[in-house]
């Protein structure tokens, strides 16, 4: 596996998208004639992923279309089901493609935490979890990005966010804990979980919503192209393969792509972050493999920020899944968590944002780190149910003393015990000498057990870069000109979280700028 160091990462990053950009802007210029001469005819569909007008004109239009909608939607997570129920809401008839045999993709399997600087339910006040705002929000999503992220982007995000989770609550039944989280990256405590402990809860309040208004959902459609006739024509429709042999259905107003990030395609992710080889598990299902990027780049899309990949620092070591008890460690910081390391001590700030955790978990040379908490904060974190769970299945280790728990996940119980020590007297001084951990009066000592650990390390979670989009989520080409009837949403999308994507931030990018692209694909004109 390649080391993932601070040294050259960023630098990577910045050569890999500069290098990626005028690579695509030659292949452009080269290729931009040849078809320009191939669809002159008007019987050729634009691909400017062909290297010749031999290869483009293999690709012809469609002679006619076998199914015709105002609204199409590729992918039915969070992004697609909330832009498919508010175009639907519109009088658009709406169809969701979705290429998995079940809805939901990564978002069904998501943590199911939602960063909101406000609520209907009044959490922050009724928790009594001090102030927070719009303006704070956005500050800390810029910050967490490394200032890559655009502010224009950020700030519908942030505004948007306590609207997107009311609807949800109000129209779509979702039900969330009676608790907040204060999250690594996050300055306040504003990250909301739903009763299920995972994104299903958003997704079925999603899917209620969009069936409600006459969405449709098809699965196993796996879309094989775009269809777009000129450089300077509206996106016409798609192709989906089929056993029949390829499908073609109309976008008579728009089509809406939300068909999540490329996690899953290792050589895709290499091109852009050589680092992230397959040495490296991944959280994502295996559908996020990004093609819809692709056929988007080649009608003309401009793709930005691809190099920004993100590790999730908490995955099972073994296998990079992100279960329930996976969240937790996430959760974690705001209540008083400790990570530690495989020689019990600890190796960064708790309250660092997902980025810092994950290198710092490969510097220390291990094969694993350890979160550790205590009885009195499972209510924080989760359910007492989700606990019990995790420990029949080996996920989470109890034990009634430190030096026990040492014992059982291969610790040294003298370290881990004089560590804890440490991190309590820290905690009762509101002093963090070793890291500078800014303590808050929610936080939880350890001083009293049971006691539980449960073991994490990296795995690729989300990609950051994506299509280029601007306010009103229509994708942009090279020249930063909208392509007529193309929108995109949630993490096909990039510019908006910049180098790093502060958890519990995904679930209100998508449905936030998910309702901004089914409004505006139903005001379309056919």
């Amino acid at each position: 596996m390649n080391d993932l160091s601070d040294a050259g990462f960023k630098q990577r990053q910045d050569d890999t998208m500069n290098g990626a950009k005028d690579n695509g802007r030659r292949d452009f210029l080269k290729t931009s004639l040849a078809v320009g001469l191939a669809t002159a005819s008007g019987a050729f569909a634009l691909d400017l992923a062909a290297s010749s007008a031999e290869a483009a004109g293999k690709r012809q239009l469609p002679k006619k279309w076998h199914e015709t909608y105002d609204v199409v939607v590729i992918g039915s997570g969070f992004a697609g089901l909330a832009a498919a129920a508010e175009a639907a809401g519109k009088g658009a008839s709406v169809i969701i493609l979705e290429k998995m045999p079940v809805y939901g993709g990564n978002s069904i399997i998501n943590g199911g935490e939602y960063n909101a600087w406000t609520d209907e339910l009044h959490l922050r006040e009724k928790h009594n979890l001090g102030d927070d705002s719009a303006e704070t929000h956005t500050k800390d999503t810029l910050k967490g990005g490394d200032y890559y992220g655009s502010p224009e982007l950020v700030e519908i995000l942030t505004a948007g966010a306590p609207k997107a989770l009311d609807w949800m609550i109000d129209e779509g039944g979702l039900k969330l804990r009676d608790v907040l989280n204060r999250t690594g990256g996050h300055s306040k405590y504003r990250t909301h979980t739903c009763v299920e402990g995972v994104g299903r809860g958003y997704t079925e309040a999603l899917r209620k919503i969009a069936e409600h208004r006459g969405a449709k959902i098809r699965l196993k459609s796996t879309v094989s192209w775009i269809w777009r006739k000129d450089v300077d024509g509206p996106v016409l429709g798609v192709e989906v393969a089929s056993g029949r042999g390829p499908v073609n259905i109309r976008a008579k107003k728009a089509l809406i792509l939300a068909s999540g990030g490329f996690s899953r395609d290792v050589a895709m992710r290499q091109v852009y972050n050589p680092s992230l080889d397959k040495g490296y598990n991944c959280t994502n299902h295996k559908g996020a493999t990004g093609e819809m990027i692709r056929y988007a780049q080649a009608v003309g899309a401009e793709a930005i920020q691809m190099a920004f990949i993100q590790l999730y620092p908490y995955a099972d070591p073994e296998t990079g899944i992100l279960d329930a008890p996976a969240v937790y460690p996430f959760r974690g910081p705001g209540y008083g968590i400790v990570y530690v390391d495989e020689k019990g001590k600890r190796f960064v700030n708790e309250l660092e944002r997902r980025d810092v955790v994950s290198r710092a978990e490969l510097n220390t040379g291990g094969k694993k780190t350890f979160s550790i908490f205590n009885e009195q904060m499972i209510g924080k974190m989760g359910t007492r149910e989700e606990v019990e769970k995790g420990l029949a299945r080996g996920r989470f280790v109890r034990a009634g003393s430190l030096a026990e728990l040492a014992g059982r996940i291969g610790l040294d119980p003298a370290v881990l015990t004089e560590t804890i020590r440490k991190h309590n007297g820290y905690l009762a001084d509101k002093k963090d000498p070793e890291f500078g951990k800014n303590f808050t009066p929610q936080m939880i000592s350890l001083e009293q057990g049971p006691y539980y650990a449960i073991a994490q390390w990296p795995a690729v979670h989300h990609t950051m870069g994506g299509l280029r989009v601007d306010k009103e989520t229509r994708v942009l080409d090279i020249w930063g000109k909208a392509i007529p009837h193309l929108y995109a949403a949630g993490e096909v999308t990039g510019g908006l979280h910049g180098a790093n994507r502060l958890g519990g931030n995904a679930i209100p990018d998508a449905t936030v700028f998910g309702r901004i692209a089914g409004l505006n694909a139903a005001a379309e004109k056919a």
